[in-house]
């Protein structure tokens, strides 16, 4: 198999993870905990910043389109969620932890755990200014910056940390054997 075909199988494999982790879910009050980053990072990990990154735009761009894909469906109409922020926040994530990764010679757990930090941050960067545009413009709910913060940050980083930490070390665990049985074709 040619490596462009590889890549866009493996781009599309990530991008169906994602969905599938957008069902695995506990829910919470305005924004449900999935476990859509815990792929998102493996994309970013395991694929490198670019097939990373496209992995996770096509899993938007497919929710976007209408298949429901995103934990409350899809369709266009999904922007106007609180949390459609969150999700958008998936693409340059997933490209900033490839991004990290790939400047690592041989990648330890601490690197890795850097890497899915900095995605992280950039996730929360851009979902919690998200929700609170629209809670205060669209739905015209105002909420303080606090608020946001409260609900769209601090209600989820300890389970993100506890992600972060297990992506991290599976991602310790798998990807000299990735890297040992593919090389970097």
């Amino acid at each position: 198999m040619n490596t462009k075909t590889k890549d866009m199988l493996l781009i599309a494999l990530f991008a169906a993870l994602t969905a599938v982790g957008a069902f695995i879910r506990i829910p919470v009050p305005f924004i449900p905990f999935t476990l859509q980053f815990f792929f998102c990072a493996f994309a970013g990990l395991l694929l490198g910043a670019k097939a990373g990154m496209l992995s996770q735009l096509l899993y938007v761009a497919v929710g976007l389109a209408g298949i429901p894909v995103f934990t409350q469906g899809g369709g266009i109409g999904y922007v106007m969620q609180p949390s459609f922020g969150y999700l958008l926040g998936l693409i340059p994530a997933a490209y900033a932890i490839g991004a990290v990764i790939e400047r690592q010679k041989k990648p330890t757990y601490f690197g890795i755990s850097v890497s899915v930090l900095t995605g992280l941050i950039i996730l929360y960067l851009i979902g919690v200014p998200y929700l609170y545009a629209i809670y205060n413009f669209i739905l015209k709910d105002a909420k303080s910056i606090q608020w946001a913060v409260k609900v769209g940050f601090l209600t989820f980083i300890g389970g993100d940390i506890v992600k972060t930490v297990i992506v991290s070390f599976l991602a310790y665990r798998v990807m000299p054997i990735i890297k040992g049985q593919y090389g970097s074709d």
